[in-house]
């Protein structure tokens, strides 16, 4: 298995994160980023959430705080581009990217699966590959009713207090997701245990990314 360890050797790094909806970053990349910050001190972080409404919007906001407390720089935005309808409104959507490409040069770039099922995360997949032609960018899963989860190249072995603080963390901030069958620790702790079998993370847990383009 290849072990590319060329962020590591970075110190501070410049990340962007793309979530369709208010808990999409924390489902799928939660852990990795508790972890990249740890290392990686005065790192600044954009967080971009494209679909935040009323209370949702509320979840993000502090959600967002919390997660990126030890980030050097950290801006958040909540964006009210309509759920369930992005790929209607692809338009507005990519005037967006264009402006928030003009003013970033990331290291690492986390956004949704382009293959995702969810007609949301695919528009956002499509479009950061779209904006972003010459970055490091990972591909993040969001396990649903769909049943589109497929086999990352991509792992990021996690320890038992990283994985456990990323449930925790998700049971805490997104009450209005606790009605939903999926939203459960279970759900979050039986997806990172199966990376982590398929990485042979010897900690017992992993996020599965799927890395299109690297270039040594």
């Amino acid at each position: 298995m290849l072990r590319i360890s060329g962020l590591s050797a970075k110190g501070e790094l410049s990340i962007l994160c793309l979530g369709a909806h208010s808990d999409d970053l924390e489902i799928g990349c939660g852990g990795t980023i508790r972890r990249l910050l740890h290392e990686h001190p005065g790192s600044r972080v954009t967080w971009v959430v494209l679909s935040a409404h009323g209370e949702r919007a509320e979840e993000a906001r502090r959600s967002a705080g919390e997660m990126l407390a030890e980030a050097g720089q950290a801006d958040v935005v909540l964006k009210t581009f309509r759920d369930g309808y992005f790929p209607w409104e692809g338009a507005e959507i990519k005037s967006y990217l264009e402006h928030l490409a003009a003013g970033l040069e990331p290291d690492l770039i986390f956004t949704h699966r382009r293959s995702d099922l969810h007609q949301d995360h695919r528009t956002v997949g499509d479009l950061t590959w779209n904006q972003f032609r010459d970055h490091f960018i990972l591909e993040y899963e969001i396990p649903k009713y769909d049943g589109d989860l497929s086999a990352p190249n991509l792992f990021v072995p996690l320890t038992q207090e990283e994985a456990r603080a990323k449930i925790d963390h998700l049971m805490a901030h997104f009450p209005s997701q606790l009605s939903r069958g999926w939203f459960a620790a279970e759900t979050f702790e039986s997806v990172m245990r199966l990376r982590a079998i398929e990485s042979r993370a010897p900690t017992g847990f992993a996020e599965g990314f799927h890395c299109r383009k690297v270039v040594f």
